[in-house]
């Protein structure tokens, strides 16, 4: 690794040099240097790890307070072998550390935004650009570190066009402060989420400005401004300005989860502010809080909070906060965490903080949303919150199958139909109904219609789309045999007619243009056509004992003694299979499936989820 060495006056400059881990806090390498031109053989047997090479002379050193020192170089140590000694790649953010170095001095730095001075390129190879003074990275590597979690390291410039890199692992951590990201670096990482990679980013103000690099990756360019960006007319998609802004309206949190835009800053004598902000749990039952002890309403982090946060646009209308999606946080966000910060305007930026979890493609994406996450470790929560996080999405524990989405209090039945989740109390009699969302909603009764009384309900199921003639309407079993339709509406309407159905049925399914139902007397699986209300029903052989059925795609998938069991909706005795690959179920009493994930009702009141199709 070559490096020219020159005095600041640009006379030759000589001394010695130290290579440091900087996460290990170990001193690796020392070496004299006579400039211009010295060059590190890096060993084999250094780890992946971020080293800084510092370079003296015998003059005394005068540090310059808030700035990086321009006599140190920061590195990264890739694994010569990605994926060869941990699924875990921690990146760090050197876009972000170069933007800022020399932050106001003119044709130095990409800050401050609208300062007519201001460098719009920066060289990539110029002095210094080494962490800001706050390192806000640095406790969350040493946490790593101390706690002996394996994990390797990239640059973020690694990340540009970085999909092979990627590919080995299987948890990437964005940490700290990590806000400028050229496009290369977004496409590597979403793609890598959407193939089934993971991401846990434990970072606020991420991925807010959409930067390029130029002469061959030796010169960053960040304009900020499209009319002064020369590529907006040719490739608007690629002017550097917020990601969120014209012309480029590829905002971050489809990403993220979260944004700064709905996030909050405090600078200046704000930063104190820091010190006394807490999270307050919106979500306990969630796997992220697994072992913490903490109950929804309780406050954790403190100190986590700062000095930017990033959040999503919140509806509060049931009581249980839930993303909007309006401002791009994907529908299956689901929120966690909540700090109302909005008496920040004073200092700077009034907003929120949202921590949440989402999933995309088939991955899963954590996100802290604040820069300083890292300095709140010592806390208990904090510290298990961040263990959780590293071990499911890792792979370094095994992961259920299954996870909570909020409450299912004594629900005896399940559906969803014109995209509400529909459910049957324990009484038999009220319907209730919330959106099929990842957030802990709360149930609401859909009121009885007035003109009749609410029959007494086995079962539910609803057809995945309209087949003619039958429209898109929940199905019931009632206690005395019929079978009834009722609009799928949280308003009161009225349960009509749809036929009757063999004796003791207690599960129900729609697939194909087909009913199908099951008699646990003698463990039959039944058939009839959906739209034929006088139409007999048709024995098709066992139904493996099942207490509740669901399709998902075009399988029927039954809940039974022996797990999760599925056939095709054939109309010949097929016998029900386990699923491939097999799906382990808790103990639950109703199943149901939507948009490609299985719902179901646990015995011990919780509505829990599986990611995806077996």
């Amino acid at each position: 690794m070559p490096f020219h060495v020159a005095a600041g006056d640009g006379a030759r400059f000589a001394g010695r040099v130290v290579v440091t881990d900087a996460v290990a806090e170990r001193v690796v390498a020392e070496a004299a240097f006579a400039g211009p031109g010295w060059t590190l053989d890096v060993p084999g047997t250094w780890p992946s790890s971020l080293y800084v090479a510092s370079f003296h002379d015998a003059r005394p050193e005068v540090p310059a307070p808030g700035r990086d020192a321009e006599h140190e170089v920061w590195f990264v140590v890739r694994a010569a072998r990605p994926g060869g000694s941990s699924t875990v790649l921690v990146s760090v953010p050197f876009p972000t550390w170069r933007a800022y170095h020399r932050a106001g001095e003119p044709g130095r730095s990409i800050y401050y935004a609208e300062q007519p001075t201001r460098a719009a390129r920066v060289p990539l190879a110029a002095p210094g650009g080494g962490p800001p003074p706050e390192r806000w990275e640095e406790p969350l590597l040493r946490w790593l570190h101390r706690t002996g979690r394996s994990v390797e390291y990239c640059s973020g410039f690694d990340l540009h066009g970085g999909a092979g890199l990627l590919a080995p692992y299987r948890l990437l951590v964005v940490n700290g402060h990590d806000e400028y990201w050229t496009a290369e670096m977004r496409d590597a990482v979403e793609g890598f989420v959407r193939r089934g990679g993971n991401l846990a980013v434990f970072a606020g103000n991420t991925a807010w400005w959409q930067i390029r690099l130029e002469d061959g990756g030796r010169t960053m360019v960040c304009h900020r401004d499209a009319a002064a960006d020369p590529v907006a007319g040719a490739d608007p998609a690629r002017t550097t300005v917020e990601w969120s802004s014209s012309p480029v309206d590829r905002p971050e949190n489809s990403m993220t989860g979260v944004s700064f835009r709905q996030g909050a800053g405090a600078w200046g004598a704000g930063m104190g502010l820091i010190g006394r902000e807490e999270y307050t749990v919106r979500f306990a039952d969630h796997w992220v809080f697994e072992g913490t002890g903490l109950r929804d309403g309780d406050a954790f982090a403190r100190g986590a909070l700062g000095y930017e946060t990033d959040a999503a646009e919140l509806d509060w209308s049931t009581g249980v906060p839930r993303a909007t999606g309006r401002d791009g946080t994907p529908r299956s966000f689901a929120v966690l965490a909540t700090a109302d910060l909005r008496h920040w305007r004073s200092y700077g930026q009034g907003g929120w903080a949202t921590m949440g979890v989402f999933r995309a493609g088939a991955g899963t994406v954590f996100n802290a949303a604040t820069i300083n996450w890292g300095r709140a470790l010592h806390d208990p929560a904090v510290d298990r919150v961040t263990r959780n996080v590293f071990d499911r999405l890792s792979g370094t524990v095994a992961a259920p199958g299954w996870h909570t989405v909020g409450p299912a209090p004594r629900l005896r039945a399940l559906t969803v139909c014109e995209g509400l989740l529909f459910a049957v109390a324990e009484d038999g009699r009220t319907v209730l109904q919330r959106e099929p969302s990842e957030q802990n909603l709360s149930w609401t009764p859909c009121p009885p219609d007035d003109g009749d009384p609410s029959p007494e309900l086995r079962c539910l199921t609803a057809p995945r789309e309209a087949s003619h003639p039958m429209p898109l309407a929940l199905l019931a079993v009632t206690g005395d045999d019929r079978l009834v339709h009722r609009a799928p509406v949280p308003g009161p309407a009225p349960w009509l007619p749809a036929g009757r159905v063999p004796a003791g049925t207690t599960a129900l399914a729609m697939c194909d243009n087909s009913l199908f139902a099951v008699t646990p007397h003698d463990d039959t699986l039944h058939q009839r056509p959906a739209g034929d209300f006088n139409a007999p029903w048709r024995r098709l052989g066992p139904a493996g004992k099942a207490s509740a059925l669901a399709v998902l795609g075009a399988r029927l998938y039954a809940l039974t003694p022996d797990g999760l069991l599925t056939r095709p909706p054939v109309l010949t005795e097929t016998p029900f299979a386990p699923s491939a690959p097999a799906v382990a179920f808790p103990p639950a009493r109703a199943l149901t499936a939507y948009a490609g994930r299985l719902l179901a009702v646990t015995e011990d009141d919780l509505l829990i989820s599986h990611p995806g199709a077996p």
